[in-house]
């Protein structure tokens, strides 16, 4: 057994540049994990700055000074945050308002639906009604008594006090983000080692698929939102913000986010308009956006990314969700691509996809 784990550490551990990327990978991750709610307004901010990095970059390439780049772009940068809290957030929170106290009224027609279906189909039975019934009851009751102990006086407090601090914290870190880049890097330089070549090919790789994935799931979510919400709009649906911004977030969640937001839509709309022309020609829309983002948007704003095999995505999505929720959920797919990045450059004495090459060559 001792001989076994000597001729894998060989293998993975005997250069020293492994090592140093193993260190720097446990380190990086247990000050998230331990840290992640504190420093949670610093990482916010690491992300947008970025983001903005680029648009940067690019003044710069049209001759534009650093300083004044990011001034530009950094206020750009609060007046779109002020829009959001000030111009989308209530909104949103209206419509939640409106929403809650109907939540009781569509449960009701929905009971009468479930009732007449004994009537229409044969196969079904008033006891399996009954049952489903009382089983979904339950679940809107358990439901609501969660969302009225999470919008106590105390939670709201805590909600705006949070608002308020990142309304403070966020411009302000992300503007010496980007004003003071290379002060930083180099800052944080002088403590690694001088010879990172391992560390620096994985990085290289990382920020290419990092900055790719980040902005193209940032232009999705808002171009699938906003379309969505036009959709919504000429038909008169109700509630069209709260639900075309739903629709805009569950792109983070690949396979599984379409597939869960597509209930609340739907039931809004047959409870308004029941199994109607409107109802049908509603879904219908609807599905043919998802269709136009799974198969014209997001090969276009994803096309410099590394493809994922599925199951390494959801299981990305697993781990990372429950790791750091909401952040890990978006960035499970970038994470995956962390680890694929890794074990492409970690030194190996044997070539072990030479078998695998073979074996597809084969069939």
């Amino acid at each position: 057994m001792l001989e076994i784990f000597k001729v894998w550490y060989n293998r993975y551990f005997s250069d020293p540049q492994a090592v140093i990327l193993l260190v720097l990978l446990v380190v990086g991750f247990t000050i998230v994990l331990t840290m992640g709610d504190m420093l949670a307004p610093v990482l916010a901010s690491l992300v947008i700055a970025y983001l903005l990095e680029s648009i940067v970059q690019k003044m710069k390439h049209m001759g534009a000074r650093r300083r004044n780049a990011v001034i530009l772009v950094w206020l750009v940068f609060v007046a779109f945050l002020i829009f959001l809290v000030f111009g989308m957030l209530p909104l949103l929170s209206a419509q939640v308002a409106q929403f809650i106290p109907e939540v009781t009224a569509y449960w009701q027609n929905a009971q009468v639906y479930l009732a007449t279906l004994p009537e229409k189909y044969s196969f079904i039975s008033a006891e399996q009604i009954q049952a489903i019934s009382t089983d979904l009851g339950q679940l809107i009751s358990t439901a609501g008594k969660n969302i009225l102990n999470s919008v106590s006086l105390a939670s709201i407090t805590t909600g705006v006090i949070t608002i308020i601090v990142y309304m403070i914290l966020l411009p302000l870190l992300v503007f010496f983000f980007l004003k003071d880049k290379w002060k930083i890097i180099n800052w944080f330089g002088a403590f690694l080692p001088n010879n990172l070549t391992l560390a620096t090919q994985v990085w290289v790789e990382m920020d290419k698929q990092l900055g790719n994935y980040i902005r193209g799931k940032f232009w999705e979510i808002l171009i699938v939102g906003v379309v969505t919400y036009i959709v919504f709009a000429l038909f008169g649906l109700k509630y069209s913000i709260l639900l075309a911004v739903l629709v805009g977030l569950s792109v983070i969640i690949p396979y599984i986010g379409a597939t869960v937001v597509t209930l609340p839509v739907a039931a809004v709309a047959f409870f308004q308009w029941g199994l109607s022309a409107e109802f049908y020609w509603l879904v219908i829309a609807y599905l043919i956006v998802q269709a136009l983002d799974g198969n014209l948007l997001v090969p276009w704003l994803f096309s410099n990314v590394v493809n994922v095999h599925p199951i390494a995505i959801i299981i990305s999505i697993l781990v990372f969700g429950g790791l750091w929720g909401f952040w890990g959920v978006f960035f499970a797919i970038p994470l995956a691509t962390l680890v694929n990045a890794l074990l492409n450059a970690w030194p190996r004495t044997i070539d072990r996809d030479k078998p695998a090459e073979a074996a597809v060559a084969a069939e």
